[in-house]
């Protein structure tokens, strides 16, 4: 049946994919600093996926706080899921801490363990592989200046997190930049490594080699890359980052990263997205990824199911408890929020701006480019300072943000544009009303910002582009997010802002 690519829409990016006894797929993304972490995916048929929950839920299984003078996006770098007699795995490096570690649990609705950690493991992009009672942990080398770039790998107790072998460098890659995102199978008679090189930018492509022995020597295959979209004018491009499985239908497939670039620019703010491309093998047993190695926004599987459509979604915040499309920046603080007639936000000092300070922020990925968001509140600062509203934000140094504060001891709804060092209030309304909805659309590569009065009334505030939130504008490595905030700007705020509704509309 056919389907359409992405599969899983917005900042999802560096997926993994297992499948258990149940005939069951699980799918696990990068998450970077946002918390909860590394979001949990369920499919019966591959192509349409529900959100779980998260793995990493507790402040316990992760540390995000800064400790390094490094710029965006730091923390969870591409998980690995794996299932093995019984029992889920995920292993991931934390790059706030360098640290790479793995998890398990025996039901994947459930809570998952604390962390075991891996001494002397100088890689990241972490994988498992299982054969028989010997797991082998397969990473990509730390580009450290002097150190062989590359795929290394050795034998691990998952009981300790003890290497159990020698780390050996197994493969180089093809020669270009980036080796990384390995994963290691075995069909037949070959042990195959799926490799990412190029950079994650459009230069992107996944590569592969084979040998007859775990730890190689390792030939390339002759079709490399066996996946790329580079120097092409494709819908969907920078792909790589892939892993493989044999579905319940015996057919081999591949889940696989993606951007879908703004009209007229070589720049995308999604994020990267997840995509799923049959695997053909060739009569002398490589495989190749999707249409003869392209990733399509169509391709066609037989164990696919009817593709769902993505549908609109809202929140009155009435469960008492965040819906798993909910995020905050870091850690925050059980103190900065509340469920009360609504979320109530508690402003701290920190502003959207900070870096060694989680910002009161709740948000959810943007996942389509065309969109409406309207957010209802109740906000009536009284001290100068206090700030809250809504933000669409890529990360600390680009955002957007449409806000109620208390000016010269007016109450005043403004536009804000923060661009790299460059902060500009583009529009300011007075507005002495209890009481606001704020509405943000999204129009390919535009934003636009309205306010309207609960007679319905609506003010326009102003618009933006779209393009000076992209990846290759603002850096970083994750996508935009929508989402709701409050601040002191220096301060305890004393007035919380009580969000009553937020909405979705894909358009």
């Amino acid at each position: 049946m056919k389907y359409k690519n992405p599969i899983i829409s917005g900042f999802y990016p560096d997926p993994s994919i297992c499948r258990n006894d149940k005939e069951e797929y699980f799918l696990v993304n990068s998450s970077f600093e946002y918390f909860p972490a590394i979001p949990l995916f369920k499919s019966t048929d591959l192509v349409n996926w529900e959100q779980i929950d998260h793995v990493l839920t507790r402040e316990s299984q992760l540390d995000l706080e800064r400790v390094r003078d490094f710029p965006v996006s730091q923390g969870v770098y591409a998980p690995t899921i794996r299932y093995y007699q019984g029992k889920y795995y995920v292993i991931t490096t934390n790059n706030t801490t360098m640290k790479t570690f793995y998890v398990w649990t025996e039901d994947p609705f459930g809570e998952w363990s604390e962390p075991i950690y891996i001494d002397g493991l100088m890689g990241y992009d972490p994988s498992l592989y299982f054969e028989g009672e010997t797991v082998y942990l397969t990473a990509s080398a730390y580009p450290i200046p002097g150190a062989k770039e590359g795929i290394i790998q050795a034998t691990i107790d998952l009981q300790t997190g003890k290497l159990t072998s020698e780390l050996q460098h197994i493969w180089a890659g093809t020669g270009h930049s980036a080796p990384e995102g390995p994963h290691l199978y075995k069909k037949d008679h070959y042990y195959y490594l799926l490799v990412a090189e190029g950079g994650t930018e459009f230069g992107h492509m996944v590569t592969i080699a084979r040998g007859t022995q775990p730890f190689g020597p390792f030939e390339s295959c002759p079709q490399n890359p066996i996946a790329s979209n580079r120097s092409t004018s494709l819908p969907i491009q920078a792909t790589g980052h892939a892993d493989m499985i044999e579905s319940v239908a015996g057919e081999w497939v591949a889940v696989i990263l993606g951007i879908r670039p703004l009209a007229r620019h070589k720049i995308h703010h999604l994020g990267r997205e997840t995509s799923l491309v049959p695997v053909t093998w060739t009569d002398d047993q490589w495989p190749i990824l999707g249409d003869n190695g392209r990733v399509l926004v169509e391709h066609e599987i037989s164990g696919a199911g009817e593709q769902m459509i993505e549908t609109n979604w809202s929140d009155d915040f009435s469960s008492r408890q965040l819906h798993n499309r909910w995020n905050t920046i870091r850690q925050l603080e059980q103190s900065a929020w509340k469920f009360s007639a609504g979320l109530s936000l508690y402003g701290k000092a920190a502003t959207l701006n900070n870096t060694d300070t989680a910002p009161v922020f709740i948000g959810c990925r943007q996942t389509s480019p065309i969109c409406e968001v309207s957010v209802d509140f109740t906000f009536s600062p009284n001290n100068e300072g206090e700030e809250a509203g809504v933000t669409i934000y890529m990360n600390e140094n680009f955002h957007y943000d449409v806000f109620r504060m208390n000016k010269d001891g007016r109450q005043v709804l403004s536009l804000r544009k923060q661009v790299g060092d460059i902060c500009y209030l583009a529009n300011s309304l007075d507005y002495s009303g209890e009481n606001v909805t704020l509405i943000i659309q999204a129009k390919e590569d535009k934003y636009y910002w309205s306010v309207k009065e609960p007679s319905g009334k609506e003010h326009l505030l102003g618009e933006g582009e779209a393009r000076l939130l992209s990846k290759e504008i603002a850096g970083g490595f994750t996508g935009v997010y929508l989402g709701m905030y409050a601040t002191g700007n220096g301060k305890m705020s004393q007035t919380p802002a009580v969000f009553t509704h937020f909405s979705y509309d894909k358009k």
